[in-house]
């Protein structure tokens, strides 16, 4: 089983991410589809979405890298919230020169709320899965 959720996670990521990558090229180009109606229908929809969109790709990029971190100072950086946090900045910048986009800062802020939110989820799961491991070797 754990066998399983090690190609799985990562594959799930991989898949999420790309499904994000369609809706950048949609916005981009500016197609619409049942996604943005449905998004659009929400109050505050399009906060949310960033929120949640980018938050999940944290959470998930964190998994499929297995809580991978680096300590910068007395901060421990997940590398999955190093790379989402790098690609969000590019692409909410990248607006900018897109005909059909715009910049939006609240968008970039319900982007790193998002991130930041999923970090802290990302945390709590390494120290469950941590405990769970310290406790399986106490076991044996």
């Amino acid at each position: 089983m754990n066998h399983i959720l090690k190609t799985l996670i990562p594959l799930g990521a991989v898949a999420f991410f790309c499904f994000i990558l369609w809706v950048i090229y949609l916005a981009n180009t500016g197609q619409n589809s049942v996604f943005f109606q449905f998004v659009a229908s929400i109050p505050y929809g399009d906060k949310l979405g960033h929120f949640c969109l980018f938050g999940l790709l944290t959470l998930a990029t964190n998994l499929a890298f297995r809580f991978k971190a680096f300590q910068f100072y007395s901060i421990k950086l997940f590398l999955g919230t190093i790379l989402v946090s790098s690609f969000v900045i590019i692409e909410e910048f990248s607006q900018y020169f897109i005909p059909n986009r715009s910049f939006d800062l609240i968008d970039l802020s319900a982007d790193f709320v998002g991130i930041v939110f999923f970090t802290f989820v990302t945390s709590y799961l390494n120290k469950m899965t941590l405990r769970s491991k310290k406790a399986l070797s106490n076991d044996i």
